[in-house]
């Protein structure tokens, strides 16, 4: 008879697997029968796992087990040198949601050179900010308006738009900024805030009419 410890290191082993299939299949298993002793496993094939079907799998597994289990194996892997560690150590952050993990959020992290490390690091933030901190998250959020491209510019504005009335000052301010770029994006997700069903697009396009003009989309 197999026990849950031999069943473990086997789906271990398997997440090793050349075929991105078998690694989905060991992941799932994992989650399926949550063991202390997979965490490890589970966190070190998240900073190097090619496939984004099984980083979502990977992510889920651990989700399934304790935070208190997950969550100090996880910290370490948001200051790796390698970015694809650290944007989904933050991704599953995220997914777990336990606030002890905040004071790990740091400013150099809401401003990663990577687009994806600095995407999964506003979504954590979001889902993790002590409550009363939303407006000075939304202020160091503020600081990457206007960066890069169509799909980090809509992940810095959803992460924005999930403070609430918080960020409502801030991104007024932003809306005043010197550089046509801030105040394009900052005018666009304040309009999404208002009219949340005109689509990001629609809101860029109005944004950047408005920026043309001289304007700065403040309406009464």
């Amino acid at each position: 008879m197999t026990t849950a410890n031999e069943e473990t290191a086997r789906a271990l082993r398997a997440l090793e697997n050349d075929d991105p299939s078998v690694r989905l299949r060991a992941a799932l298993a994992v989650g399926t029968a949550p063991d202390p002793e997979a965490v490890d496993g589970l966190v070190e094939r998240c900073a190097v796992e090619p496939d984004f079907s099984v980083r979502e799998m990977l992510t889920w597994a651990l989700t399934r087990h304790p935070p208190s289990a997950t969550v100090p194996k996880l910290l370490p892997e948001v200051r790796s040198g390698s970015a694809r560690a650290r944007s989904q150590a933050l991704h599953t952050l995220s997914k777990i949601g336990d606030r002890r993990a905040w004071p790990v959020i740091t400013p150099a992290l809401l401003s990663d050179a990577d687009d994806e490390v600095a995407r999964s690091a506003w979504r954590a933030a979001v889902a993790l900010v002590p409550e009363g901190g939303e407006h000075e998250l939304a202020v160091a959020l503020a600081t990457q308006l206007g960066r890069g491209g169509r799909e980090t510019r809509l992940s810095l504005s959803r992460a924005l738009l999930a403070l609430g009335e918080p960020m409502l000052p801030v991104l007024a301010a932003a809306a005043t900024d010197p550089g046509p770029h801030v105040r394009a994006h900052a005018i666009a997700t304040e309009r999404l805030w208002r009219d949340p069903d005109a689509g990001f697009e629609f809101a860029v396009e109005e944004a950047k009419r408005v920026v043309a003009l001289g304007g700065a989309g403040q309406e009464g």
